[in-house]
């Protein structure tokens, strides 16, 4: 399986994203083929740049002719006009702002996407990127979404950034996005109806269910396109995957910080199928305490970050019947677990071991049933197989006692509506 991974150590923008993709191996001339699909005046720049000693890339967006002003990034509402022009920065500029007229509105810019020659992938992950900005918009303004409008020099710059990148990541052809936590940077930012601190309040909407931190300059690290474009593609987020790198690339920002890069780094290869991790095993032979004590005792395990906790019959010395206690976890949970072991249990002795463990790369899956939605777990090959694909228990058990129905019903209808969406999806693959 192919997968992308974002470093936003210093954030992202839709330049850096933009250099990033070329940095990686995705062709110039195809993100600006992209952007001329729109009958825009727009010019792609690339430029290789040092940032704190890092050799990247940095894609300009030029209308007509002219560097783009990336401060004009931001959408406003018609009901939330003001003398005094948005300074939302994009790409953590500051420049001056120049006067604009009216601007786009979000079913302008979806119906040019629309309509223009790009491809269904492309068209439509963009459209997704400018509608998460839009909505993000009108609920931080508490106006209707067609109500917001993106100012006009910087909609053309919103537009190309999105397009473009849209077109990039269409392009890797990666069949699963990974995002790092964000560093949204810090301090202030200066909007029409005032000053907010970073994250601006569009940004941080759009960050929901992100996980993001501050650190580094007291500047904008994400802007608005950038946390759209990160959302727009289904990013898992999470530490860096297990896979084997083949092309890695650094998009830079505009500013270059003291001791502190400004690049976004994109690494692209393949998912490793199985992963051998290290695991610490404990073991101990209990023979004078009841089952009722270990149920409980391998409860509070698993809450303090067992892997898992089995219990196996044994046959012990002077013929008595005893449990064998087995407990997974990671090296570092080993002596926190042995201390529960001891205050719990009846034991006084106990030993553990080493051991590896070899998992396939999982995900999960929502299906619709006719009771309500079911989680499913994938399991998938390297090559993105799916070796095994099963329902998520809690959420069938608790539908079966919410309307009175077997569990097994529950179960069944969710494998048969899993099994449908993949046809489908394998279908539209085989027409596409």
């Amino acid at each position: 399986m192919k997968i992308a991974y974002l470093e936003c150590f210093s954030g992202i923008s839709g330049d850096m994203f933009l250099g990033a993709l070329v940095d990686a191996g995705v062709p110039l001339v195809a993100l600006q083929q992209a952007v001329d699909a729109l009958d825009l005046d727009v010019t792609l720049r690339l430029r290789k740049v040092d940032r704190s000693g890092i050799n990247s890339s940095k894609v300009d967006v030029l209308v007509d002719g002219q560097p783009a002003d990336h401060s004009h990034e931001h959408a406003h509402s018609d009901e939330h006009k003001h003398e005094d022009e948005h300074q939302h920065p994009h790409n953590h500029s500051h420049e001056p702002h120049r006067p604009h007229g009216h601007g786009r509105s979000l079913s302008t810019i979806r119906q040019m996407i629309q309509q223009s020659a790009l491809n269904e992938p492309v068209r439509s992950l963009a459209i997704r990127a400018f509608e998460l900005l839009g909505a993000s918009e009108a609920r931080v303004h508490n106006v209707p979404v067609e109500d917001v409008h993106f100012h006009e020099v910087g909609a053309v710059d919103a537009i190309a950034d999105i397009v473009a990148t849209s077109a990039g990541c269409i392009a890797l052809g990666v069949d699963e996005w990974i995002c790092s936590p964000l560093n949204v940077g810090g301090g202030t930012v200066d909007c029409a109806h005032g000053t907010f601190p970073v994250p601006a309040p569009a940004t941080l909407d759009l960050l929901r269910g992100a996980p993001i931190y501050s650190s580094g300059p007291a500047k904008e690290l994400v802007t608005p396109t950038g946390a759209a474009l990160v959302q727009a593609l289904n990013a898992e987020f999470g530490d860096f995957p297990a896979m084997a790198v083949h092309a890695t690339g650094y998009g830079a920002g505009s500013r270059n910080f003291h001791n502190h890069p400004n690049v976004l780094r994109l690494s692209i290869g393949e998912k490793i199928e199985a992963v051998a991790d290290g695991i610490c095993v404990i073991e101990t032979a209990i023979d004078d305490s009841s089952p009722q004590i270990l149920a409980y005792v391998a409860d509070l395990l698993i809450a303090a970050g067992a892997s898992d906790v089995i219990r196996t019959a044994i046959q012990m010395k002077k013929g008595r019947t005893g449990t064998l206690l087995s407990v997974l976890c990671s090296s570092q949970k080993r002596v926190e677990l042995q201390k529960i072991l001891f205050r719990e249990t009846t034991t006084i002795g106990l030993h553990y071991r080493e051991d590896h463990k070899v998992a396939l790369a999982r995900s999960l899956v929502t299906v619709a049933t006719e009771w309500g939605a079911v989680r499913i777990k994938v399991a998938k090959l390297n090559d993105g197989t799916v070796a095994n694909a099963a329902p998520e228990f809690e959420d069938c058990k608790q539908l079966a006692q919410e309307n009175n129905i077997p569990l097994k019903q529950v179960m069944q209808a969710a494998l048969r509506a899993y099994e449908m969406n993949q046809r489908a999806v394998t279908q539209t693959n085989k027409d596409g």
